[in-house]
């Protein structure tokens, strides 16, 4: 990809909002992304920006006010209840159950294939299997940041509308709906609005 263009400023943006979304979903946040999330409200939630009555704008209003309301204890508790709970966890944050009912199914080796198309594979000792959501926004944030032209942006749109496009709003709707989600009920709505816009923003281009 060595003839790929620099990415732009708005780029730049999508990539980290797809690592944000990777780091909330494969851990609970520590006290500094706590506040650094509630600071960043201000700025994609501001008032005085032409999104912030968006769906995407009050969906970071929202979770920075969350954010600003809770602690790093209280959000690692409520993570482990909705994801690592006994049995099955109150929400899953895999593409193959929402996508054929179970895990390890044929979207996951549907996926596998299309990972290694792309030169990538899970790194040794990684426990999460490659349809973990998590593991998908960090597959497009590489994406986005290391092909800016047009031959990039096909392999973006490519991944996002076979492996997140599809099962995304019901994620979030499981989390809306989740008895124990307060913080990350939040995170699920920024999650859909986000990839509202590059679900928009794909079908255009």
């Amino acid at each position: 990809m060595s003839s790929a263009l620099p990415a732009s400023a708005e780029d730049n943006a999508r990539a980290e909002h797809y690592a944000l979304l990777a780091r909330l979903f494969f851990a609970p946040p520590d006290a500094p992304l706590l506040a650094a999330l509630a600071a960043a409200g201000d700025v994609f939630g501001g008032g005085n920006l032409p999104f912030a009555h968006s769906p995407f704008g009050v969906a970071w209003a929202e979770l920075a006010d969350a954010a600003r309301h809770t602690d790093a204890r209280s959000v690692h508790d409520e993570y482990e209840a909705l994801f690592q709970g006994i049995g099955r966890p109150e929400v899953m944050l895999y593409g193959s159950f929402y996508l054929a009912g179970f895990l390890m199914e044929e979207p996951l080796a549907d996926l596998r294939d299309d990972l290694a198309g792309l030169g990538l594979a899970r790194r040794g000792g990684v426990t999460e299997t490659e349809d973990h959501v998590a593991v998908l926004a960090e597959v497009m944030r590489h994406l986005v940041v290391s092909g800016a032209d047009a031959a990039g942006l096909a392999r973006q749109r490519a991944f996002f509308t076979r492996h997140l496009q599809p099962w995304y709003a019901r994620l979030a709707d499981a989390l809306a709906a989740a008895p124990q989600a307060s913080f990350y009920a939040r995170v699920g709505a920024l999650a859909r609005a986000f990839f509202d816009v590059e679900s928009e923003a794909f079908a255009m281009d």
